[in-house]
Formats: C-alpha cells, structure tokens, sequence
C-alpha cells in the first residue's frame, strides 16, 4: 500500500464533511484548509531510486488524494498530469474516493473509454439524500471498477439497486468527541444489501458515539478499527482488481 496525494486542501460539501478529519487537523496547525495547493509528492508514482525502480513498486495498491477530493474543481489545471503517470504506471493500481461524482465525466481523459483496469473509484455516501443523488450517477457511468464508501455513516441507507458493477461497500463511523452516532443495524442492513446481491463489504470502523442493542457506548479512537473487525461480518464476493 503507497499514499499519494498530488495536492492538498478541500471544501466542505455535504453533511459528512462536518467533521472532516483534515479539516479537523489542519485546524490545529493553524492551516487553511480551503487553500488548495500542489504538494511535493505531486510525482510520487514516477519516483525512482537511484538505482533506477521506482520508489512505488510494481503491485502497489496507491490511495489517492486522501487529503483532498481528486476531482475537487481547484485541482483542474493538474489532474492531467495525475492522469499521465497512471497510464505510466499500470503495474499499479490507484484507488480515489470522492463525492464529487457529478464531475467525474469532465474529470477524465479523452482515452478513459470504459474506464483504466488500474482504477478504483469509491463514490462516498453519508446518508439517504446523498446515497440517492451520487449513487444514481454512479452507476450510469462508465468505470471498471467501482465502490461505494458509506463512511461516515449518518443514517440507514438503501442501495440496493445501486449495486449493479460494484465490487465493494464499505461502511465506517465517525470519529472525535463531536461525532454523531452510528447504529450498528444500519451497518447490518448495509451488510445485508450486498449479501443478496452477492457485493463483497467491509465493516470498516465503529463510530465513536456508537449504538448496539439501543445502547449508546463511547469508544476511543484507537479502537474504532479494531472493535469493527471483532464484529467480523465482513463478507467476501470477489477481488479489487489485480495490477498487470
């Protein structure tokens, strides 16, 4: 697993950005994070060592833009280049998040045809309202691999008939003394959902404020991840793509 983030800075744009963590501590550095800016890591994947390999090696599965949105407007003038060192390195595999579907069509290069085999795309959806706008789009467009990220998750949400063509749904709470509460039935319905459509899921972290059985628990932030894995539920219908 390699990080990679080209730029960094975002703009709030919906409920589950409330509590964003990047906002939250860049806040406390004192950063703006509506300042958007290119990073020095903007040609991580064409690094090499001085031997010559790339400092990302061959089969890497590369998170990107997790400190921003990929297809955030401010970052138009670079996402092209973004766009040439991932046709470079197709011995990886890139895998961004956002919830800016809507500009996903004027976000793509003229050759994405179908879509890259080394491209993930996690479509992120808080709550119904925003599962039903995204999600409806989502699904028309045209991407090889696709996956939905309910995280954080606000509400209980159906979408199930937004399942067709993805491969993974994850469902995660929200952290931080602030967050707001996550019902453990929301994630089994979640759950649910992809076992009848045959969609592998991950239950990717408990809620801080989080409510089993009708009981509220609050959880340190260490153990969010730790305590979702211990409810082993994750369910397993395929695989992300593999590099070349």
């Amino acid at each position: 697993m390699a990080m990679w983030n080209p730029w960094r800075g975002c703009h709030r744009c919906s409920e589950g950005c409330k509590f964003c963590y990047i906002h939250k501590g860049d806040a406390k550095r004192g950063v703006d994070t509506d300042h958007i800016v290119r990073t020095d890591r903007f040609y991580a994947p064409v690094d090499r060592k001085k031997n010559g390999e790339y400092k990302i090696g061959p089969g890497s599965l590369v998170y990107l833009c997790f400190s921003s949105d990929f297809l955030l407007e401010d970052a138009d003038a670079w996402r092209g280049a973004c766009w040439e060192m991932i046709r470079q390195r197709r011995d990886c595999t890139f895998l961004f998040l956002t919830k800016r579907i809507e500009r996903f069509p004027v976000c793509v290069p003229a050759d994405w045809g179908d879509g890259y085999e080394n491209v993930v795309v996690g479509c992120t959806v808080e709550n119904q309202q925003r599962a039903g706008e995204r999600l409806a789009l989502f699904s028309r467009l045209p991407i090889r691999h696709k996956a939905i990220i309910c995280q954080p998750l606000l509400s209980p949400i159906d979408l199930e008939k937004y399942l067709d063509g993805v491969e993974l749904v994850v469902a995660g709470g929200e952290s931080g003394r602030f967050a707001r509460p996550m019902d453990y039935d929301w994630v089994l319905s979640l759950r649910e959902q992809c076992v009848r459509r045959n969609v592998s899921f991950e239950f990717r972290q408990c809620g801080t404020h989080f409510i089993k059985d009708g009981k509220e628990f609050t959880l340190q932030t260490k153990d969010l991840c730790a305590q979702a894995r211990k409810a082993n539920i994750n369910f397993t219908a395929g695989s992300l793509p593999k590099c070349d």
